[in-house]
This record gives structure tokens, C-alpha cells and sequence, in this order.
């Protein structure tokens, strides 16, 4: 396979088809507009579409009711298609409501929960299964946080969640392992980037999220990765020499 870290297309290769949920805003319409590809087809999975280019799938991924609606378009496409290679980047993630878990609303609370810990592991689910057995090469990638790892105040369902997806990951990709041809299942934390996430962040009280400060300060300091910049180094993954179940940092990728 071609090197792509520098995010421009190479070897024109027929048949792609590339899911991004949340393509819409932030580092999902960055990795969209980095597509290292040659005419692939991309899918973008969010609630408001207006990708460049995209085929979108309109859902509300903190739904229930929805996730179906895009297993189905996994095996759609997959089926009619008889693609070469196959990608699902999972992106979509809230952090809302941040703040004390005694204090924030539950409701929010409830499709924090649903989308950054449940909708990952059975949307995961469904491309796993959409791909099995298919003579093609296979990635799937979920963005992770340093949440995951450290615990901050007022984003207990947010690192709960990708704490979740990582272990998710780590268990799938010792299965993926055992199969020929197998899906390539790795999950990257992103570092802190410019996003309105990021922005999310930093709008928040010392009360609510007491880590705060610091995001103000690294904005300050111009220290906030520029999203094209991740995401080229998210692409270059998948021409690295990672086994599935990989859990790792864009800090860690040189």
C-alpha cells in the first residue's frame, strides 16, 4: 500500500469506500477533506451533512433508532459495490453536559452515554460484521481522548466513554487477529486540537471542568493542533505497520 502521511492522493485505486461519522464540522470534516484517495466514495454520518462531496447519512447517532439505519447502509453499499477497501473512521463524540455528574442534566447525561460509549461499540459492531469474510482490505478507526486515560473533572461520561471504546478496540482487534482477511481495528487519540469541541472546553467554568484553565492557556500560547494536521497523521495509520487492537496517540506516530 502506498505511503499517505502526506495526504495527497496516490495510487489510484478503484472501488473505496470511506465512512466518516461526524464529517460535518470540526477533525471529521478534516479527515474528509484529506481523504488520501483517488475516487473513493465517502459516506458522511452525522446529523447535518453539507460535506464536500459526500453521500450523507442524516442520523442522530445518540438515537438508538438510528444506528440500524447505518449498519443498513454498511451492507449496502459494501454489497453493491464489491469494493477493494473499505474504511469506517468513527468521530462523532459530545462532551455536553460538562459539569459535576450530581449536576448536570440527565437527559444530556443519557445520550452523552449513548452516543460516546454505545453508539461506538455497535456501530463498531455493525461494520465488523458488514465486512467479515470479504475478500478486501478492512480499517476501522475510533477516535479516542487522553480522557480515556486521565480522569478530568465534569467529563465523567465523556472519559467513561472513550475509556470504553478503547478497550472495545483492544478486545475486537485480538478477534480481528484470528481472522483472514481481517478488519484492522485501532483506536487514536487525537491530542488537543482546534475544534469547537476544543472551544467547548475552554467556555467552561473552573467549577465544571477545573482543567479548563489550561486549554485557555494552551489557545493562548498558539499550542492547539490545526485539525488538517492531525487528521493527515490519522490517514498515515493505515499504511503503518500496526496489528489490530492498537491503542495509541498521534504523539506516538513519527
Amino acid at each position: 500500500m502506498p505511503a499517505l502521511g502526506d495526504g495527497q492522493a496516490m495510487t489510484p485505486l478503484r472501488r473505496i469506500l470511506v465512512w466518516i461519522s461526524g464529517a460535518s464540522a470540526g477533525l471529521g470534516a478534516a479527515l474528509a477533506a484529506t481523504i488520501p484517495f483517488e475516487r473513493a466514495e465517502l459516506i458522511d454520518i452525522s446529523r447535518r451533512g453539507g460535506t464536500p462531496g459526500a453521500h450523507h447519512v442524516a442520523v442522530d447517532l445518540a438515537d438508538p433508532e438510528s444506528w440500524p439505519v447505518v449498519e443498513k447502509d454498511f451492507r449496502q453499499r459494501i454489497e453493491a459495490g464489491d469494493p477493494e477497501l473499505v474504511v469506517f473512521i468513527h468521530n462523532a463524540g459530545t462532551l455536553t453536559p460538562l459539569g459535576s455528574a450530581d449536576h448536570v442534566d440527565t437527559e444530556q447525561y443519557t445520550r452523552n452515554v449513548l452516543l460516546n460509549s454505545a453508539a461506538a461499540q455497535v456501530l463498531g459492531q455493525s461494520f465488523l460484521s458488514a465486512v467479515s469474510g470479504r475478500d478486501c482490505e478492512q480499517h476501522l478507526i475510533m477516535l479516542s481522548s487522553g480522557a480515556a486515560r486521565r480522569p478530568h473533572e465534569g467529563e465523567s461520561s465523556y472519559g467513561a466513554g472513550k475509556a470504553a471504546i478503547d478497550q472495545w478496540v483492544r478486545t475486537v482487534g485480538l478477534e480481528q487477529q484470528r481472522r483472514s482477511p481481517g478488519c484492522r481495528v485501532i483506536s487514536v487519540s487525537p491530542g488537543s486540537v482546534d475544534t469547537d469541541m476544543q472551544a467547548e472546553l475552554r467556555a467552561a467554568s473552573l467549577e465544571e471542568v477545573p482543567v479548563s484553565g489550561r486549554f485557555r492557556d494552551m489557545q493562548a500560547l498558539g499550542h492547539l493542533a490545526k485539525p488538517e494536521t492531525v487528521a493527515r497523521t490519522i490517514w498515515s495509520l493505515l499504511d503503518r505497520d500496526l496489528p489490530s487492537g492498537t491503542v495509541l496517540h498521534v504523539r506516538d506516530v513519527t
